[in-house]
């Protein structure tokens, strides 16, 4: 009997553990820590870094690819319809962003909204996102710079690529030296850095221009061939086009970073989702433009699958382009270094203070503000994958960060909407406070006999007129609404995992995947509109720091942001999956012996928000951030 209790007990904890949740940060509780990161940044940086992180040299070469494969001419659309998808999970982090402008990004948001289990899996993913995302950026900038030498294999013998003889690997010095200096750069402050990222930035977007100025104007000169083809606008059908959308969907992936960078933000309820918005539809726009030109110059079928632009511009007599054109795909993959490499250091920094990692990772330098020790640990990890490793058969593991931060983002939106959280961690050294706390409105509910006569005469009548407030009742309905709204939102995500899941079983037979289809269809709809037929939490105004964006059209925007990546996800594949499992079972392992036991919410109590306020003294400003 001894024993099952103590494994009931044991089972318990751990669940409690996982599901255990932290506060929004407030800038009183950071200062306590001793962990501040310098707030330098403004609107036109955080574009810089979003537009940056998002546009790598792959829109140089998808163009090609996307438009020979799938679209045909109708590529732009492609591109619309991908960068609609990604605006939904724009809106999302730019509501959680504003409210919670801590470094994190989808880990932090995931720890205060889910749990600690789904926020570890989620950070633990991410690191494994910008890690090999690094890596493969700067394995692919030596190609590119040899051009300038010559052509392949023409880079000077110290930075060129060299196989090493019985291993079978191939040892690329440039791309090694390249992680070292940004990261030496981004140890400098987040202030220099952000500069750089800029200028580079700039730069790539005035190479985009050109390929769009000097591509229309060849354009108008010959007529636009491009879109006087046979197959007419959508050679591939409306399929096909959809099936663009899913593959440049990736290229919009970046944005996020912009979210990471929360709290080094001067005013981040305004900037953050501006900086997100501004950094998407720039890159949107361009994305556009380049499609637009470059279909209508070469017809779609006789494309260059590997260098589309270069090749363009060359069939029309401008062989000169090629440089530039290649000038703009450096550029943009040095600013996709950067970008993969910044956000890394603070996902670690902020698990670190969460206790989930050792505390080394949390350190911030005094002079630069900025977490150095884990920017240089991130800068050695991903310069020895670089050097050694040829990451891009690893590159489909990158898209699982991401896409599962969407999901769990979009999930957050929904919790902070119906069910945010209505109790917050104390440490345990204040339970005697809030004890007394309890005993003191104990008191005040007990009363004089014949207060508490009125009261219950009160209620008696409020039962017999409805115009009279019946507080009883409505605590009740209260949580027989949170019972439902968590119900909801539960058969939302199991409907859409049933639904994509049996979607993409192409192996099953068909009246199996429509009978499942229409089961996880039936749930997916059953959950939405019960959501749109409750009323929101009232909470939801004082959750974390008001005053910023709200994300609109809740709960549709969030469960469609939900739809989409997870089809995105289930469609990556069984290898990526595979590779992506090792991985997360590394995680949690780390996770059961030393983040479980470490976390900072080990000894907590948590309190209704009212009497944690008592508890301080004062109210906070927000009565979820202490």
């Amino acid at each position: 009997m001894g024993f099952e209790d103590g494994v009931g007990g044991a089972r318990g904890g751990a669940m409690r553990a996982l599901m255990r949740r932290k506060q929004v940060d407030s800038d009183r509780a950071r200062a306590a820590g001793g962990h501040q990161l310098a707030k330098e940044l403004s609107i036109t940086q955080l574009v810089a870094i979003g537009v940056g992180s998002t546009i790598g040299a792959g829109v140089y070469v998808l163009v090609g690819t996307v438009a020979r494969e799938h679209a045909g001419p109708a590529l732009t659309l492609s591109f619309l319809i991908a960068g609609v998808a990604a605006a939904l999970s724009a809106f999302c982090y730019a509501e959680l962003a504003s409210r919670c402008p801590s470094a994190g990004s989808a880990y932090h948001y995931s720890y205060i909204c889910v749990g600690e289990g789904v926020a570890w899996l989620i950070g633990w993913a991410l690191i494994l996102e910008y890690t090999i995302g690094g890596s493969a950026v700067a394995r692919g900038i030596s190609p590119n710079l040899a051009l300038f030498f010559g052509g392949p294999d023409s880079l000077p013998w110290f930075l060129a690529r060299h196989e090493i003889p019985g291993l079978d690997v191939v040892v690329d010095p440039c791309a090694a030296a390249l992680v070292f200096v940004v990261t030496g750069l981004l140890c400098k402050g987040i202030k220099e850095s952000s500069f750089i990222q800029g200028v580079v930035t700039v730069l790539n977007c005035f190479v985009m221009l050109f390929v769009i100025i000097a591509g229309s104007y060849i354009g108008f000169q010959t007529g636009w061939v491009g879109y006087k083809v046979a197959g007419g606008f959508f050679p591939y059908g409306v399929n096909g086009m959809l099936s663009g959308s899913a593959t440049v969907f990736f290229a919009y992936i970046g944005f996020d970073s912009v979210a990471s960078t929360a709290e080094e933000v001067k005013n981040p309820q305004r900037d953050l989702p501006l900086g997100i918005g501004t950094a998407l539809s720039v890159c949107c726009s361009l994305y556009m433009l380049v499609s637009v030109v470059i279909v209508g110059l070469v017809p779609y079928f006789a494309m260059d699958p590997d260098t589309p632009i270069s090749s363009a511009f060359a069939k029309h007599g401008m062989h000169w382009a090629m440089y530039l054109v290649t000038t703009g795909a450096v550029l943009a993959l040095c600013s996709t270094l950067m970008g993969s490499i910044l956000p890394q250091p603070r996902i670690l920094m902020a698990m670190a203070r969460d206790g989930l990692l050792p505390s080394f990772f949390s350190d911030v330098n005094q002079r630069t503000q900025v977490p150095v020790k884990s920017t240089i640990v991130t800068g050695i990890c991903a310069a020895c994958l670089a050097f050694f490793m040829d990451v891009s058969q690893l590159a489909g593991m990158v898209s699982v960060g991401t896409l599962l931060a969407f999901t769990v983002v979009a999930v957050s939106i929904l919790i902070l909407r119906y069910v945010p959280p209505d109790e917050v961690p104390l440490p345990s050294s204040l339970e005697a406070s809030f004890r007394l706390s309890q005993e003191y409105d104990e008191e005040k509910v007990k009363g004089p006999v014949d207060e508490s006569h009125e009261k219950e005469s009160s209620v008696v009548e409020s039962i017999s007129d409805p115009l009279i407030e019946k507080p009883l009742y409505s605590s009740m309905d209260e949580a027989k609404r949170r019972r439902t709204a968590a119900c909801s939102i539960a058969s939302v995500c199991v409907g859409v995992l049933v639904l994509t899941t049996s979607a993409s079983a192409t192996f099953l037979p068909f009246l199996l995947r429509c009978f499942v289809c229409v089961f996880g269809g039936l749930l997916l709809l059953a959950g939405l509109g019960v959501l749109c037929w409750i009323d929101q939490d009232d909470g939801r105004h004082s959750f974390g720091h008001s005053g910023g964006f709200i994300c609109p059209f809740v709960p549709l925007l969030p469960v469609m942001c939900i739809l989409v990546n997870t089809y995105l996800l289930i469609n990556l594949g069984g290898g990526t999956w595979m590779r992506v499992g090792v991985w997360l079972v590394m995680g949690v392992f780390v996770y059961i012996f030393y983040g479980r036991t470490h976390s900072s919410l080990t000894d907590v109590i948590y309190v209704p928000v009212a009497q944690a306020d008592e508890i301080y003294g004062t109210p906070s400003s927000s009565g979820f951030v202490a």
